[in-house]
């Protein structure tokens, strides 16, 4: 039969400060000879394959008389099975010395660490390790207290007390787990875009393009540094550039048409000329009338009628008609739109795709990782962590670098979560597996989560149905979520 815990090393004892009990209240027992103790901070803590059990003695107010002794036994009581821990046997002066020669015995010198009493003893904090086993889940501690009286007497006269449990129930903790990371796929061709929107200014019905005509030059400028920033750099290659231009709902809606449109090909032309593009290597689009970005605005703020002016902008009138309709029916509330929202609904949008080599340079990605995450696929960043030590600080961070990157990507949130686990981090692992998405193995990372944050039972039936689900790798964790239920 398999023992159920070994003592693996010595007990320590050691002088400690009386600590502030936030956890445990303090128990103090006193008997017929008037004696008091504190004990206090008891724990039982797993580590891997250790159980450490550890209290604090603080027998400053301790009272024997000199043939007296108080034997306290910690015990750790795991199911039907109790057992006894190297014992602390506290001497008065007579006694001690009967102890010393051997006339007074309470459990023996080779099993107990023997303290001669006297006033003001400075608290002793008491630490033993055990070998763990699944038979010391769910455990917790006691502490078994024998005075003895009887000076002169070969064994002593026994006076045993069982005092209260001073630890909450050891919680089943599960070793480290396997996790299931899952490759990313190879994407090819890394195609990027950028976008933005700029609001250049154009005289009265005129569609031609004056760089210092009241804000242009910041708004061109704008234009200017998003392309700048991808077409200077070795590693990308700039594919293609769109501009849309729109207007403002006022005016005919003829005219909006075209001045959406021409104002739009202004653009266009004056980016070609700056950067000699091919002729149709920029595209165009226009829309006459924004509204959209009414819709948009009225819905996100407050304004008088409300609900009534969403209604017409939503309608089927001929746009210029629907115009109309909101500066008749409600005037007040037009001429503040005329002002302070028609302006921003002409704009030009521009969104520019490229592409970024592909980078197979271990030593290149560790740097790029460091400066322009942006430029590396998930793939090239679960290259470099493979060839880092697992658990490095440098490890980990490619994960939460590649999920900074990718915030929706499932793989990304999934690879997150497997080493926020690996780390212990349960919060984090919780966040990344709400968007790692439900394939069997974010399924099984789930039921691992669960049996970290020590519900087994549902964990165990996550686990179950990865593996129903075709997932390979997963019958260890299944035994060992079973072996801590006791299924």
């Amino acid at each position: 039969m398999k023992p159920l815990y070994n003592i693996i090393s010595k007990t320590r004892i050691i002088g400690v400060s009386l600590l502030c009990m936030l956890m445990f209240a303090p128990a103090k027992a006193q008997d017929n000879a008037g004696a008091g103790y504190f004990l206090t901070s008891p724990s039982l803590v797993r580590n891997g394959s250790l159980l450490t059990v550890g209290i604090d003695f603080d027998f400053n107010d301790l009272s024997l008389k000199s043939d007296q002794a108080a034997v306290f036994t910690p015990l750790v009581v795991a199911g039907g099975d109790t057992i006894s821990l190297t014992p602390v046997a506290v001497y008065g002066k007579r006694a001690w010395i009967q102890h010393q020669r051997g006339i007074l015995k309470t459990v023996g010198p080779d099993n107990e660490i023997a303290l001669k009493y006297k006033k003001d003893m400075a608290p002793v904090a008491y630490e033993q390790h055990l070998e763990f086993t699944d038979g010391l889940q769910n455990s917790y501690l006691m502490v078994k207290k024998d005075f003895y009286g009887c000076a002169g007497c070969n064994e002593g006269e026994s006076l045993s007390e069982m005092l209260v449990a001073y630890s909450e129930p050891l919680t089943p903790e599960m070793e480290a787990p396997q996790l299931l990371y899952m490759a990313a796929i190879d994407e090819g061709v890394k195609v990027r875009e950028l976008s933005g929107r700029a609001y250049v200014d154009f005289p009265v019905n005129k569609i031609v393009i004056y760089p210092e005509y009241r804000n242009n030059t910041y708004e061109l400028g704008k234009i200017i540094a998003t392309i700048d920033s991808v077409k200077n750099d070795p590693d990308i290659t700039v594919t293609s550039i769109h501009i849309a231009g729109t207007a403002s709902p006022e005016g005919p809606y003829d005219n909006n048409v075209y001045l959406a449109k021409n104002r739009t090909i202004a653009l266009k032309e004056y980016v070609t000329n700056l950067y000699k593009f091919p002729k149709d290597f920029i595209q165009t689009d226009y829309d006459p009338v924004d509204w959209k970005g009414l819709r948009e605005w009225l819905e996100n703020n407050n304004i008088a009628h409300k609900d009534e002016i969403l209604a017409i902008v939503n309608s089927n009138i001929e746009p210029y008609a629907r115009n109309s309709k909101i500066k008749t029916d409600f005037p007040k509330e037009y001429e503040w739109l005329l002002r302070n929202v028609y302006p921003a609904l002409r704009h030009s949008d521009y969104l520019i795709q490229y592409q970024i080599r592909e980078f197979t340079n271990i030593a290149e990605i560790a740097e790029i990782i460091k400066t322009k995450p942006q430029k590396l696929s998930l793939s090239e960043m679960y290259r470099l962590a493979a060839a880092l030590p697992a658990g490095s600080e440098e490890y980990n961070e490619v994960f939460e670098i590649a999920v900074r990157m990718y915030p929706e990507d499932e793989i990304a949130n999934l690879n997150a979560a497997n080493n926020a686990l690996s780390r212990g981090d349960l919060n984090y692992a919780e966040r990344y597996l709400a968007k790692a998405g439900d394939s069997p193995r974010a399924v099984y990372a789930r039921g691992i989560l669960k049996g970290m944050q020590g519900n087994y039972e549902e964990g165990l039936t996550l686990l179950e149905v990865a593996k129903a689900s075709g997932l390979e790798g997963t019958d260890v964790m299944i035994e060992r979520f079973k072996a801590i239920l006791g299924k």
